[in-house]
């Protein structure tokens, strides 16, 4: 032991081998143990240094010990995988340490091979049956992706959204380029110009800013169209797509595709889309006041949600129109006494109030200068709010001659819509109050009862400091019924663009007490502009007065006839043909003038131009509607000849 000691020191301090049978010195590991300051060489030294002790093996353990561990790290990488216990058999000590770490380097190797292969799967024995469930998941999903596509590839009588299909396919192609991205922006717009295509998707540059915002990601737009066009889903309308400019995708419809629901539209003619589950529409609008005449400014409300209505209902919606009458409230109290001053036998006569306008100015001026009739007139309120049996049929009668003249004005736009004043919600108004004040939501200010909605600066007040109520309390009473009681899934406000903050303070105090979850059910401010005259400004009479409504359907229906006259349409057509051409001509350019312009947008109301048989006007398209419908009676009495030739052309 001694001598092998001695050897193998004489070879680590560089001498070579001095027992007989070892024939050359070990390279590498002679390397290793010659460099100065490795953890060999510090292992070494203990080791060496022990050559006097008498039990050899016991007394170098811990320095052999270290002396293999320094080896694993210094020189191991030095050698190949083998080396060791080929040429250290003369070292059993040494050789049977690194043969234990090559028997360890195995097993490793082994485990990472099993890895790879997943065998790591056995760990889990759950794992196994959610890869087997993933598995039926991901064939249930394309099994119904086929079944989808084939009930959208079946002929129907609806008609196809073509903007909504390229939506879904781009926001499919973009969600499969993007998987991380949150709610991307989708932008299918038609085209401009057809050498473009039939529509673009514009999506690229809004991705590319949002990807630099929040990720400091700067990619061009162009890349990211290029990425979102690979990843177009297969479907049945886009023939080809082109990346353009910075990022524009432009995309052409195929043609058998266009061709096929052209023929749909011929031969089944307009069809709603399909909407499913049927929905509950109510729509607000015209909502003119008791007492006082319609004026142009209640045109647009009353023909904008009548449109809106007729398109709801063609689509296979339930609506609801109201007419959300100003029929209550002070100025019903100057009314009322003004009504018994001037027909005191109103109870057993009718009183003939033919020009309800002119009563109110009476009444407003009386209320103005006279203080005793002040006096009088609320306590006519007071009295009417506690449903007196005289003084409701005194508000009763002055709103039948109102409901009269209204009637007139429906009749001639052709407009249905059911009465629902700010009466009916009378009595739900106290407890409107009382819930928002058993949810903490009301505070008192100068004796009023106001709620502040979060948002927004002014309170809504549901409660003045005399106790009466507000426009605010009645609007709430509204919209809390057409949730809760008439269910409707959809309501809509047609008012003027100056009442958006009242509504959206109300709709957001709706919100706030429960009454409807925005994600579920629509509220929704109709906005529009007001009608202004031919030298920009709101459209009044030479007196400054506001324009009747009714004064203007007979200023249209005027025109019209001089029109039809002129173009000498009462020499072939029968007086009632003429009066019935004379009514559509007229009420037909009127609408038709309002619908044509941007609803937010304020309009110049002009009879010249409504009136006007060329360009964008009513006129024109009755004029070539008409011509259409000629073509066709004629192309179906040569049929009819071509088919049944005995019949005679004065049969026809």
């Amino acid at each position: 032991m001694r001598a092998f000691r001695k050897s193998f020191s004489e070879q680590s301090a560089g001498l070579g081998p001095t027992r007989p049978g070892v024939t050359a010195p070990y390279p590498v590991l002679w390397r290793a143990l010659a460099r100065q300051g490795s953890p060999v060489q510090a292992a070494r030294e203990p080791w060496t240094a022990r050559e006097g002790c008498a039990s050899c093996a016991a007394g170098t353990l811990d320095s052999w010990n270290n002396f293999i561990a320094a080896i694993r790290v210094t020189v191991w990488k030095e050698a190949p995988v083998g080396y060791w216990s080929s040429h250290l058999l003369v070292f059993p000590w040494v050789a049977r340490g690194i043969c234990d770490y090559e028997n360890e380097i195995k097993l490793l190797t082994a485990e990472i091979e099993r890895l790879k292969n997943f065998g790591c799967l056995g760990v889990s024995p759950s794992l196994e049956g959610l890869r087997d469930e993933n598995a039926k998941l991901k064939y249930r999903l394309n099994f119904l992706k086929k079944s989808l596509q084939e009930e959208r590839s079946k002929s129907t009588k609806s008609m196809i959204n073509i903007n909504s299909c390229l939506q879904e396919i781009f926001g499919a192609a973009i969600q499969a380029a993007y998987p991380d991205l949150e709610n991307p922006p989708l932008v299918v717009t038609p085209s401009q110009q057809p050498r473009f295509g039939d529509y673009q998707c514009n999506s690229a540059m809004a991705i590319s800013q949002i990807l630099l915002k929040t990720r400091e990601q700067k990619v061009i737009p162009r890349e990211i169209a290029e990425k979102i066009a690979k990843n177009i889903p297969a479907n049945e309308c886009i023939e080809k797509v082109e990346i353009a400019g910075p990022g524009f995708i432009n995309v052409h419809l195929r043609k058998d595709f266009v061709s096929k629901h052209l023929s749909s539209l011929l031969i089944n003619g307009v069809q709603p889309p399909a909407i499913g589950k049927r929905k509950k529409v109510v729509v607000d609008f015209s909502s003119p006041n008791i007492a006082k005449e319609m004026h142009v400014g209640h045109l647009r409300s009353t023909i904008i949600g009548e449109s809106m209505c007729r398109l709801f209902e063609f689509a296979g919606y339930d609506v609801l129109r109201l007419n959300h009458l100003g029929d209550w409230g002070t100025q019903f109290g100057m009314l009322i006494a003004h009504l018994q001053d001037k027909f005191p036998d109103y109870l057993t006569v009718s009183p003939p109030i033919g020009d309800l306008q002119a009563f109110y100015k009476e009444s407003k001026q009386r209320f103005d200068t006279e203080e005793e009739f002040k006096k009088r007139a609320y306590q006519c309120v007071v009295l009417l709010q506690s449903k007196n049996p005289d003084f409701i049929k005194a508000w009763n009668l002055i709103c039948d001659v109102s409901r009269r003249e209204f009637q007139k004005i429906y009749n001639c736009l052709d407009v249905t819509i059911i009465e629902r004043g700010e009466s009916f919600y009378h009595e739900m108004m106290k407890d409107i109050v009382k819930e928002f004040e058993d949810k903490g939501f009301v505070q008192v200010d100068d004796g009023r009862k106001v709620v502040f909605v979060p948002g927004f600066p002014v309170p809504l007040t549901i409660m003045k400091s005399d106790g009466g109520y507000t426009y605010d309390t009645s609007d709430l009473a509204a919209l809390k019924h057409r949730l809760c009681e008439e269910k409707g899934d959809i309501l809509i406000y047609v008012v003027d663009s100056g009442q958006s903050v009242h509504f959206q303070t109300v709709f957001a105090a709706g919100q706030m007490a429960g009454w409807y979850d925005p994600k579920v059910t629509r509220v929704a401010h109709a906005a529009f502009g007001v009608v202004l005259g031919e030298d920009k400004k709101k459209f009044k009479t030479r007196s400054g007065d506001t324009v009747r409504l009714i004064d203007l359907l007979e200023e249209g229906l005027k025109r019209a006839m001089d029109k039809l006259k002129d173009k000498e349409r009462d020499k072939v057509l029968t007086p009632e043909e003429l009066k019935a051409a004379q009514t559509s001509v007229a009420f037909g350019c009127i609408k038709y003038a309002d619908l044509s312009h941007n609803r937010l947008n304020d309009y110049v109301f002009s009879f010249d131009k409504m009136l006007d048989d060329r360009g964008n006007t009513a006129a024109y398209l009755l004029y070539a509607f008409t011509r259409i419908r000629c073509v066709g009676c004629r192309e179906m009495q040569e049929l009819v000849l071509v088919l049944s030739p005995s019949v005679s052309q004065r049969d026809m």
